[in-house]
């Protein structure tokens, strides 16, 4: 027994000076831009990271909270994530002995002489870790499992921002539908006059014809609005993880806010807001990992067996079952597969490689996305005020053209064309407002904004005050 606490003595130094093969990780730096192209405050501000909350609707809210709930999308990447936390501990088991028991029983005969014997032990087994191969596969293991939370926070950003955009088009959709109607109702009674005056020989079939042709096209703009609400509310109602039904929504249109703040902050702030940038830099951490895992298995493993047990060589008479012991060790190891484990660990490598490209990738999507946004809160500013004017006029020009018809100085020609415009403006004017204020939600998103807790915001400002802290002190 004292050899055995020998072996077992040096074999513990031997794991503690153990290496662990294949290269470490290291982060990839930031290397990008001062600022943002379009950013016209150049602030830095923190970005709201409840941003929806801005948008002062409770309905909203409520429908947000539902879909982080319900929706299926974020069920399955939570599932995802548990499924990674398993992955650890079933990782983390094999760098620790193994123990079994084995109990076997056996009864024969020969020539009239019956024998029996019974065999109980417990068995231990251990691969010793001396090339760190199980501890870069736990480094795998735990790098997938932050992966899979960054996952599931992408899917949640995502998913707020379809909500909200969604249910913004669903506003603004029914103030479209109210000014088609408006408009509709409104040419069928100018349609009415305008029969009683043909009738009356006052006007030709020219003017009718117009006039049923306007009041027309209004007719065929109901039905599209009445189409374009009841597909988003489907919409919603599976981000909302629930059946097809009509969506209660709280205040109009008109009364949210079309411009708000712009939250951009320090572009190198990006990197670490951005869930899908972080998900991508942990997937490139397990990659990276699995090289010094295939590099551990072109080397030898070294493995410790043991047994402690008794044996009886008659089943019924137990109480004779005498100790039994034995220990041994094992190194056993590739020797000649054609260069197999070597590609195994040129594989690794290049997978490693992909993985740090698609995180370039990543970061290279993460910066247009924060440029699109910009630039289309820029040029729809500008064109919302282009629409205002356009709409005013517009609206005034059809009220003008009315009098100037009554009056007899202008054919009804003109009133059609001006009634055209009118309804066309208003039309777009709303589209342009909701383009607009999806711009902002589309930015919110881009900027990763949509911490759902005041601890993961509380933790994200924290690492920024101790990235300046560091800054400073060089």
């Amino acid at each position: 027994m004292q050899k055995i606490g020998t072996v077992f003595t040096i074999l513990f130094f031997l794991i503690l000076s153990g290496c662990m093969l294949g290269p470490n990780f290291q982060k990839p730096e930031y290397a990008g831009p001062e600022k943002f192209r379009f950013d016209s405050t150049q602030t830095v501000q923190t970005v709201n990271l409840r941003w929806w909350e801005l948008m002062h609707d409770s309905t909203l809210n409520i429908l947000i909270r539902t879909a982080l709930k319900e929706n299926k999308d974020v069920l399955i990447a939570a599932t995802r994530v548990e499924f990674a936390r398993a992955n650890i501990g079933y990782i983390k088991a094999d760098m620790l002995p193994a123990l079994r028991y084995n109990v076997s029983a056996t009864v024969s005969g020969k020539s009239g002489a019956v024998s029996s014997a019974l065999n109980a032990y417990p068995e231990f087994s251990w691969e010793i870790d001396f090339w760190g191969k199980y501890r870069r596969m736990n480094e795998t293991a735990r790098a997938q499992y932050l992966a899979s939370e960054y996952a599931k926070r992408t899917v949640q950003i995502s998913l707020i921002t379809a909500v909200a955009s969604t249910y913004f088009t669903i506003l603004a959709s029914k103030e479209q539908l109210k000014i088609a109607k408006n408009t509709l109702a409104s040419r069928d009674s100018g349609f009415t006059i305008m029969e009683d005056k043909y009738k009356g020989g006052m006007i030709s079939l020219m003017d009718l014809n117009q006039a049923k042709i306007q009041r027309d096209v209004a007719a065929t703009v109901v039905p599209t609005y009445k189409r374009i609400i009841a597909l988003n509310e489907n919409i919603l109602s599976v981000l909302l993880g629930k059946r097809p039904h009509k969506i209660r929504t709280g205040l109009s249109f008109n009364k949210h806010k079309y411009e708000l703040d712009i939250p951009v902050g320090l572009p190198s702030e990006l990197i670490e807001r951005r869930p899908d940038v972080n998900q991508a830099e942990m997937l490139y951490k397990a990659q990276n990992a699995q090289i010094g895992v295939a590099e551990a298995l072109r080397w030898p493993s070294i493995g410790l067996t043991g047994l402690l047990g008794g044996a009886s060589s008659d089943l019924t008479s137990l109480n004779t079952m005498g100790l039994t012991w034995s220990a041994g060790s094992m190194i056993a190891g590739p020797l000649f597969q054609f260069g197999k484990n070597k590609r195994r660990v040129e594989m690794a490598r290049q997978n490693a490689k992909m993985a740090l490209l698609q995180y370039e990738k990543t970061v290279q999507q993460a910066f247009k996305d924060v440029e699109d946004a910009l630039v289309s809160i820029s040029t729809y500013r500008e064109e919302l005020a282009a629409q205002e004017s356009r709409t005013r006029t517009a609206v005034g020009s059809e009220e003008l053209s009315y009098i100037r018809y009554n009056e007899g100085t202008t054919t009804y020609l003109e009133v059609l064309e001006q009634q055209r415009q009118s309804f066309s403006a208003q039309l777009d004017l709303l589209s342009t407002r909701l383009n607009l204020l999806n711009s902002y939600i589309l930015l919110y998103k881009a900027l990763g904004g949509g911490w759902l807790s005041a601890q993961e915001e509380q933790a994200f400002l924290e690492r920024q005050n101790k990235t300046a802290r560091q800054v400073d002190n060089k």
